[in-house]
């Protein structure tokens, strides 16, 4: 089990002393410091749940202290410490951000009482932020497939367990929704889950995302700045598209996960993180490892609990799951009376290859249940949301649309009606045009062929 974290600051050393007793008692883990500046020292290197601090210190006040920590650290729980007559100084820090604030002398069991109270606070308000991150990635694990059932077990069998995870699968198969479901049922459910997303940053800034950077580590850092890192701390870290991660920081990341301890920009001082890795990617990792494109030794470091998620195609008895489900889900969202889907529309969707796979899928019913008015989804539907046409005909020669391109869009067309014809049924449909299945599953991927732009 994870330990919550207090930092102790105080400058009389028996309320040091006798805190960290009975909070070590309770099962916490605790460090105490005897000044503001080691407080606030210590506090940028490590995450801590909750802090004790002392209104009256040498130096820097308690006062100045909070301030100075709820600009980089505002998620962290604060209980003032008060001597007689210093009331109102401590309700201004509650105005501040402070959780409560505590009398001299200290009853132990009031300081008991009121840890308990302060992070089961931030126990919620974190379950209130992985709650969000669940509404918002709606995907569930929905399938009968021996591929998903087998999935779910993998899942349950990895979550307990703080080993890496490489995930893999086509574009829009759900690899960060696996990655949600194994951090929701580990022992770091109610701690962060931080995504990173290495292709969607340039390679001069993925470090400090990841690493964050001290106050004038280069001209613009004009305050600290934590990384994603830190902020995953006691949590887990999420490497989405890693394939795209330049070989410098690669490097890096190697070192991280060999030690436990990293380096923000700036600093000479390493800092230890407790995270769980969590890596996804829909590109051939050893096939980038033998290009030298990827590190072999981070490969390795990864992929201790490899994870495959199927494309659609290949398991086409979680169709009418998803489809139903998510008929209902976004029925529910729009407040829309519940539509269902008939034979033949759902034997269309059933045969289609969805190239975005259940992201497509998902996209599709939620147009479907905007904007069909009818209760029951028919064929005739398929028409209304089929793809957006560039040039519905062409008729004679226009110089702005050349020979090559036309021929594409004649394809195209072609294509795209006789899938309609048959319903989706891609062996029907490649029947009637004389190729192979195979040809005409590489013709829908190159030309993009599908229901909705």
């Amino acid at each position: 089990m994870i330990k919550d974290k207090i930092l102790i600051i105080d400058d009389e050393s028996g309320i040091r002393s006798s805190l960290k007793g009975i909070l070590e008692d309770e099962g916490y883990e605790v460090k105490t410091v005897d000044t503001g500046e080691k407080g606030l020292k210590i506090i940028k290197n490590e995450n801590f749940n909750l802090v004790f601090l002392d209104i009256w210190l040498p130096e820097i006040n308690g006062i100045e202290v909070l301030k100075k920590l709820k600009s980089f650290k505002e998620d962290t729980q604060v209980v003032m410490i008060t001597g007689h007559g210093s009331v109102e100084s401590a309700v201004k820090a509650t105005k501040l951000g402070a959780f409560n604030f505590l009398e001299k002398p200290l009853s132990l069991e009031k300081v008991v009482l009121t840890a308990k109270n302060a992070l089961r606070q931030k126990a919620l308000e974190e379950e209130n932020i992985q709650l969000r991150g669940r509404i918002k990635s709606h995907f569930q694990l929905i399938g009968k497939s021996p591929a998903i059932i087998n999935l779910k077990q993998q899942i349950q069998t990895t979550a307990p367990s703080n080993g890496r995870v490489l995930i893999t699968g086509e574009n829009g198969t759900g690899k960060e929704h696996i990655a949600r479901l194994i951090h929701q049922q580990s022992p770091r459910k109610n701690k962060h889950f931080i995504q990173i997303n290495s292709a969607a940053i340039p390679d001069d800034l993925i470090e400090i995302e990841l690493f964050g950077y001290e106050k004038d580590a280069f001209p613009n850092a004009r305050k600290d700045k934590q990384g994603k890192m830190l902020i995953a701390d006691k949590g887990t870290l999420f490497l989405d598209e890693i394939g795209e991660m330049s070989l410098k920081t690669q490097a890096n990341l190697v070192l991280v996960l060999e030690t436990g301890r990293f380096n923000p920009l700036g600093s000479t001082q390493s800092i230890a993180v407790d995270i769980r890795v969590i890596a996804s990617t829909d590109k051939n990792i050893q096939e980038l490892v033998t290009q030298n494109k990827f590190r072999k030794d981070l490969f390795f470091k990864l992929n201790v609990i490899p994870m495959f998620i199927p494309p659609l195609r290949e398991r086409k008895e979680d169709i009418p799951l998803l489809i139903n489900y998510y008929l209902e889900y976004f029925s529910r969202e729009t407040g829309k009376k519940q539509k269902s889907m008939n034979k033949e529309a759902m034997k269309a969707f059933i045969n289609y290859s969805w190239p975005g796979n259940v992201s497509e899928l998902i996209n599709v019913i939620e147009r479907f249940v905007i904007m069909i008015k009818e209760d029951e989804i028919k064929p005739s539907h398929l028409f209304l949301l089929v793809e957006p046409r560039e040039i519905q005909f062409m008729p004679g020669f226009n110089k702005n649309f050349p020979l090559k391109k036309a021929r594409i869009q004649f394809d195209k067309e072609f294509i795209h009606k006789a899938l309609i014809h048959n319903d989706w049924d891609l062996s029907r449909t490649a029947q009637d045009l004389e190729i192979e299945q195979t040809t005409l599953e590489a013709n829908i991927k190159r030309l993009g062929i599908q229901f909705s732009s």
